[in-house]
């Protein structure tokens, strides 16, 4: 959507914050998007192709789209990255044999020039189980700190219980206001 069509949608009606929801299968993207909906756990099956919901906080709309992270699928993700404003990523924190795929992907994602002026938000997920990574130590596996063109923030969370989603969320909102 052009800039003229975003002020006029921020004037006459409400204006939507579009988000792609990515990362490697069985992280918790679908968990974490139906906790955002009905505050409740969900069981949910492998994602084929993509969910869409909407998600308000404090009057800012967000359009999320819940992308399928199984293998064969993350070669049409580029297919969602138009008029993206938000990345978020959701890492399995107890996974550490795909994390050298989940920064590949990342890095992908932020050479992409649909997605040039994207933030990015990290849900490390299952932080409720022992032999989980922390967000320190995801940070340094990713190099978030390298990332300097993209406003990023990770956030530990339990897609499960809800915990940490709402600080994800608030984050996103302050800085969809602050634009």
């Amino acid at each position: 959507m052009g800039q003229l069509m975003a002020k006029l949608m921020g004037i006459f009606g409400k204006q939507e914050h579009k988000v792609i929801i990515v990362g490697l299968d069985n992280a918790g993207k679908s968990t974490i998007l139906y906790q955002f909906l009905m505050n409740e756990a969900v069981h949910t099956c492998p994602t084929i192709g993509s969910n869409v919901e909407e998600v308000v906080l404090r009057k800012t709309h967000f359009l999320m789209w819940d992308i399928g992270g199984q293998e064969a699928l993350r070669t049409t993700w580029n297919t969602y990255f138009s008029n993206t404003e938000f990345i978020v990523l959701v890492i399995d924190s107890t996974d550490r044999d795909r994390l050298l795929t989940t920064r590949e992907e990342l890095y992908k994602m932020l050479a992409h020039e649909a997605l040039r002026d994207a933030s990015v938000l990290i849900f490390a997920n299952k932080q409720d189980l022992k032999d989980s990574m922390t967000t320190v130590e995801i940070s340094q596996f990713l190099t978030l700190s390298a990332i300097k063109d993209h406003p990023w923030h990770i956030q530990g969370c339990c897609a499960l219980t809800g915990e940490g989603l709402l600080a994800g969320l608030q984050w996103m909102q302050s800085r969809a206001t602050a634009n």
